[in-house]
């Protein structure tokens, strides 16, 4: 079956300080995006979709966009574009006043009409693991039900920044490996006397969420119904700010019977950039996994040999 990859890059990144999901991390200039991409690739992901902003559309391509579609091309691999706009909107509202884009749902709901098979959606920025991509690419690959998904869960030890507090959404996983609840804990952070989070001990290995989803062509049906919902119920003021989470909708449709989710636990580790001091953890997370083997140096290299 054939599948794709939607990374959303159209984020503004202000408490990075700065556009990160061009944040060079590699030996040769490469970003977490190219590590995502060739992961996917090498997992049997056929499709990448990049959400990204119009006008940040050069500065992307010079960045990474040329390199990954040459890359994509030679390799076989069907690439396309979705714009995520502050005016793409099914319903008609003021937003005279507004800066940004209305959040990860809007930019899943802008790939409607690009994506017609089972897709995944990550965060530009955001290292999720080799792993991670083979677990949700076997998953879409064999999924049967329109309404069942699934979710990347890590270990909330293996997601934490070492430079300050993080939001984490903690997932509470039935007997059968589906997902039943999830509870969002802000400032969560590594203390003498272990994790801790809104005044409270957290289980080093609770599973966490890190915006790792894999869906299915219908739930963008759900999605669309959801927003013009959400749109609608908004005032003059709340038009300015509010913002449509992609995991906030998928827990109140698992709260409504909707969907079940399925809860796919990797080992791996995921890290990112959430503060301006996370960069050089990244960059030697990088260097390490080279060294280990894990990627080439030349990260590209091992696929033009795998017989797509």
């Amino acid at each position: 079956m054939k599948t794709a990859l939607v990374i959303m890059a159209a984020g503004i990144g202000s408490r990075f300080g700065g556009v990160k999901q061009l944040e060079p991390v590699g030996i040769h200039q490469e970003t977490i995006m190219d590590y995502s991409v060739h992961d996917a690739i090498a997992a049997g992901f056929d499709k990448i979709i990049f959400v990204i902003r119009r006008e940040m559309q050069e500065t992307f391509h010079k960045a990474v966009g040329e390199r990954l579609n040459l890359l994509c091309s030679r390799l076989g691999v069907e690439t396309g574009y979705a714009y995520q706009s502050l005016e793409d909107l099914p319903e008609k509202i003021d937003i005279s006043t507004r800066q940004k884009p209305w959040g990860t749902g809007q930019a899943v709901l802008a790939c409607k009409g690009l994506v017609q098979e089972p897709f995944g959606v990550i965060n530009a920025d955001d290292f999720y693991g080799r792993e991670s991509f083979v677990k949700l690419h076997r998953f879409l690959s064999n999924v049967a039900e329109r309404n069942t998904l699934c979710m990347v869960g890590y270990a909330l030890e293996n997601t934490l920044s070492e430079h300050g507090g993080v939001s984490r959404g903690i997932c509470q996983v039935d007997e059968k490996g589906f997902l039943t609840d999830v509870t969002e804990i802000k400032n969560i952070v590594k203390t003498s006397n272990g994790i801790q989070g809104e005044g409270m001990a957290i289980d080093a290995g609770s599973l966490v969420s890190m915006n790792l989803w894999g869906f299915t062509p219908a739930f963008m049906e759900l999605l669309e119904a959801d927003f013009r919902k959400f749109l609608s119920a908004l005032d003059a003021q709340s038009a300015q700010c509010a913002e449509y989470m992609l995991p906030v909708s998928v827990n109140r449709f698992l709260k409504e019977g909707r969907i079940s989710v399925k809860v796919l636990k990797t080992k791996e580790r995921w890290f990112g950039f959430t503060y301006q001091q996370d960069k050089s953890s990244v960059v030697s997370a990088i260097e390490q996994k080279i060294a280990q083997g894990v990627y080439q140096a030349d990260l590209y290299s091992d696929l033009y040999g795998c017989g797509r």
